[in-house]
């Protein structure tokens, strides 16, 4: 295992103090890692903030340049940061290299997009223009489940708008960001890109630092709440992209057959480990009990392991204090629900718990109401579209959904009425680089992805002039 180091104002420095990272899959250490202090984030904050004045003011074009660099360096690495990304995050070694490709994807995107000055007004008594601006030094903050895309999501449109950015990964996914860094260091000025780590104690001091002009968070709805919260004293712009615990609902005329492995896909990606990921499933009465024992029996031959043996489709739990997290929800749900599949762990070292499928289970449940973000499935039966809808509405959380059915037109009628950020027909969790996402109510606070994406890094500046 190479030595990582942070990078600070384009140097590659050890950090302040250290930390390990654990292999979930085997929960050996894996490397020992840099961890700054106050001093060392105080630095990346401060190298972003004299690196502003050059990159704001540098040719959109030149920018473009550097970020399919970037692009063309993750690529020419793919290999060796797919497996660094499954010895930390633990998903199998074919889902780390899709998502390297998926990282290099939208750095590419993003350099298909500009910022022009748009005319709102060009009359005989006046001209209006719309210009956007970059805002300053960008604190962005990934979490553990895709630490790659999702800080594709942040640093590309921040870097492409002009900002400077200070880039914060999570305390126990943190190689593969570090990795990063040592491969664009040249590409970029010193201090456009900082990336700094720490054990979860950084961020407040990154939320709130005087000279960081935004927030673009992706993790928990209590954490987003922290960060929202310490953003305020200066009125910083936020982006919060928090939890969900997305519904599915399956009106009768599906067959169970055909679609229990797209549902079971859509639930258990990255072991369920996924922000939209399909977390609560409303199926119709009349086509209950077989879906049931359809998803039961994908569940029960599913292969768990370690990410980087053959043949594994599902990896551990990502940190134990998730893995405990949903063994405890499993152990609830026993007492309201019947767990039909899986609802075990492995036999050996490692955060691994089987796909476990739990129906004649209900709403006011712990499973059911809260986000348990790992591989369990709740299924619960309803009898009218309309019970559905309002069991699947009286979530805090809003973040995505789903309506399968036969019909796309009735599936659709159904979709206008669910209160969530995205809504899917006949799928889940599809995203795309050019499609907008954001969530609703608990589930976060602004849009990510595609031109609106692109414009929560910037400022509307407007021009009026008198003619």
């Amino acid at each position: 295992m190479s030595e990582f180091k942070l990078l600070i104002n384009g140097e590659l420095v050890p950090g302040a103090l250290s930390m390990d990272v654990i292999n979930p899959a085997t929960e050996e250490v894996l490397a020992s890692c840099p961890r700054a202090d106050k001093n060392q984030l105080d630095q990346a904050v401060a190298a972003a903030k004299a690196a502003f004045p050059a990159w704001s003011a540098t040719p959109i074009a030149e920018r473009k340049k550097a970020l399919l660099a970037i692009a063309d360096v993750i690529e020419a690495n793919a290999g060796d940061l797919a497996r660094l990304l499954t010895q930390e995050q633990g998903k199998p070694i074919g889902d780390a290299t899709m998502e390297v490709y998926g990282t290099a994807a939208f750095f590419r995107y993003f350099t298909s997009l500009d910022l022009p000055v748009k005319v709102i007004e060009n009359s005989e008594s006046r001209r209006v223009e719309a210009h956007r601006r970059p805002l300053g030094v960008i604190g962005a903050i990934v979490p553990w489940n895709f630490p790659l895309i999702l800080m594709s999501f942040k640093l590309p449109p921040a870097l492409l708008a002009g900002n400077t950015v200070v880039l914060k990964p999570a305390p126990t996914t943190p190689l593969t960001s570090l990795k990063l860094g040592e491969l664009v260091r040249d590409i970029l000025p010193a201090g456009v890109l900082n990336i700094i780590t720490d054990a979860n104690d950084l961020g407040a001091a990154l939320t709130a630092h005087p000279d960081v002009r935004k927030i673009s968070f992706t993790g928990s709805t209590a954490t987003g709440a922290k960060v929202m919260a310490g953003a305020a004293g200066l009125l910083k712009r936020v982006t919060l992209e928090l939890g969900g615990n997305d519904a599915g609902i399956v009106l009768d005329d599906v067959n169970p057959k055909e679609t229990a492995p797209k549902l079971f896909a859509s639930a258990f990606q990255n072991s369920g480990q996924v922000c939209i990921a399909m977390k609560r499933l409303y199926v119709h009465e009349s086509i209950y009990d077989e879906m049931c024992d359809e998803l039961a029996g994908i569940a029960e031959a599913a292969i768990v392991g370690d990410g980087l043996t053959q043949g594994t489709q599902y990896g551990p739990l990502q940190n134990k204090m998730q893995f405990d997290k949903v063994k405890e929800l499993i152990e609830d749900s026993r007492q309201h629900g019947k767990v039909i599949a899986g609802g075990d762990t492995l036999d050996q070292p490692g955060f691994f718990i089987r796909p476990t499928i739990v129906r004649d289970i209900t709403d006011g449940t712990r499973l059911v109401d809260e986000e348990q973000f790992g591989p369990v499935l709740p299924v619960i039966k309803f009898s009218t579209n309309d019970d559905a809808v309002a069991r699947a509405n009286a979530s805090p959380y809003g973040l995505g959904g789903s309506v399968w059915s036969s019909s796309p037109e009735r599936a659709y009628e159904i979709a206008t009425k669910l209160e969530s950020g995205t809504i899917w027909i006949n799928k889940h969790a599809d995203l795309a680089p050019n499609i907008p996402f954001g969530g609703s109510k608990l589930s976060g606070l602004g849009t990510e992805l595609g031109e609106d994406g692109l414009n929560e890094f910037t400022q509307l500046k407007v021009i009026n002039v008198a003619l």
